[in-house]
């Protein structure tokens, strides 16, 4: 029996995210053969006790320590037996119809290596999941809240292409980890993640490198997905470091990409953006609003991110 598609989720302690994913893939899944694997980074929810128990058909890795996001994935890319595949994150339920609609356009356009759906949010919304090429510039309409304030200007939006509309099939620069299909390459394996980047910026760099080698990118609408966005990083505990890990990743990905002149310009930019974030909170703890431990919360947040990037600025670019 072959297999259509391989879904792959990471999951790290988002138990009840998870399960709800499962069982939205179980409830409305494809019209053909397919296959489930979840790769647990060391959680410590009894995620994997819960996958174990109630959805025992589910191909389970169980990781001993955190290996990353990018390289739990490539554990299940590389044992994947589907002819696609389909990261996923945790926090996202299937819709019906979706999966197979995913699987078809791949089918349909053979051009496509790699495609994503629309990703819907807990009020109805529309995720932005699809951008333009990263660069400095979409990095400093990002930092001084231009990209947010002006969502429909092709200048300051443009990176996140919130101008667009989000419901026409597209080709784009990258789609979003959080749902990205991947087509198996000509040797039969799947593209994989590099592992250099822990967490974030990592499906950044797989969509960069596959329209390097000349492959095509989509943003399918008509497979939709509800994403209950960030699980795994809400939590309060790691809220912090998750920003930081985010800023390195970047910083791997524009070192590699542009060089290592961009690196100081990069930190520059997220040292100004965290000094402008900074202020704003500061000025709704003095004020109250919404809420002053919300806004201390940030203030301190904002107050390490500006600290770190701000020492980085002084250091030799690694």
């Amino acid at each position: 029996m072959k297999i259509a598609l391989s879904v792959i989720i990471v999951n790290w302690n988002t138990r009840e995210h998870l399960r709800a994913c499962l069982r939205s893939i179980f409830t409305y899944p494809p019209d053909e053969p397919f296959e489930v694997w979840v790769v647990d980074n060391a959680s410590s929810d009894d995620s994997v006790q819960m996958v174990r128990e109630q959805f025992p058909q589910v191909n389970l890795i169980a990781n001993e320590q955190n290996m990353g996001y990018g390289r739990a994935n490539n554990q299940a890319l590389r044992q994947a037996q589907g002819e696609f595949a389909l990261i996923l994150n945790s926090d996202i339920e299937v819709t019906p119809h979706a999966l197979q609609a995913l699987i078809d356009f791949m089918r349909q356009h053979p051009d496509a290596h790699a495609a994503g759906g629309q990703l819907i949010l807990p009020d109805g919304s529309i995720q932005p999941s699809c951008s333009e090429r990263l660069t400095l510039w979409a990095v400093f309409c990002e930092q001084s809240l231009l990209a947010k304030a002006f969502p429909r200007s092709r200048l300051f939006g443009g990176y996140t292409l919130t101008w667009w509309s989000y419901d026409s099939v597209r080709e784009v620069e990258q789609v979003v980890g959080a749902c990205l299909m991947l087509r198996r390459q000509p040797d039969g394996s799947f593209p994989l993640f590099d592992e250099r980047y822990f967490m974030y910026a990592e499906d950044t760099d797989l969509c960069h490198r596959i329209r390097q080698r000349g492959g095509r990118i989509y943003y399918v609408p008509h497979a939709r997905f509800k994403h209950h966005l960030g699980a795994s990083s809400e939590q309060e505990s790691v809220r912090t470091e998750m920003v930081k890990a985010y800023n390195r990743s970047r910083i791997l990905f524009f070192r590699e990409v542009y060089g290592a002149w961009s690196v100081p310009v990069y930190r520059l930019l997220i040292a100004m953006g965290a000094l402008l974030r900074l202020t704003l909170w500061t000025g709704a703890w003095l004020v109250g609003k919404p809420d002053r431990r919300h806004a201390a919360r940030h203030v301190a947040m904002f107050w390490n991110v500006f600290k770190d990037a701000w020492k980085s600025c002084s250091l030799r670019t690694p």
